[in-house]
């Protein structure tokens, strides 16, 4: 399977952008997806994930401000982002978790401005 995220720019702050990432295939419907991301310098870190049935769970900073969903008719995860602050600047990247190893997108960039 693999892995295309799309939706990425340049955002005010406040800003409500929305992710989106298509897998190549329908068994992307049979394991947990999440949302990571890395600002520049820093190191990768978990930002949203949704599992096959429908468990969500949130980095605490984004907790309220950011919504993960999944369409298995469509093979997409979307992360819907709201109230972007500055240190949400970050490139965006999708993950696949199957039990054995991990399928990530490419990323898409996030700049938020102030």
């Amino acid at each position: 399977v693999q892995l295309q995220a799309s939706g990425g720019g340049l955002v005010e702050v406040g800003g409500s952008p929305r992710l989106s990432c298509k897998a190549s295939d329908r068994s992307f419907r049979a394991y947990t997806m999440g949302w990571y991301r890395q600002g520049s310098g820093k190191e990768r870190e978990f930002v949203a994930m949704i599992t096959a049935d429908f468990r969500t769970s949130y980095k605490d900073s984004v907790q309220g401000r950011f919504t993960i969903s999944r369409d298995n008719l469509k093979n997409t995860v979307d992360l819907q982002m709201s109230s972007l602050e500055p240190e949400d600047t970050a490139v965006y990247y999708c993950k696949l978790q199957k039990p054995a190893y991990d399928v990530w997108g490419q990323g898409t960039l996030v700049t938020v401005s102030s």
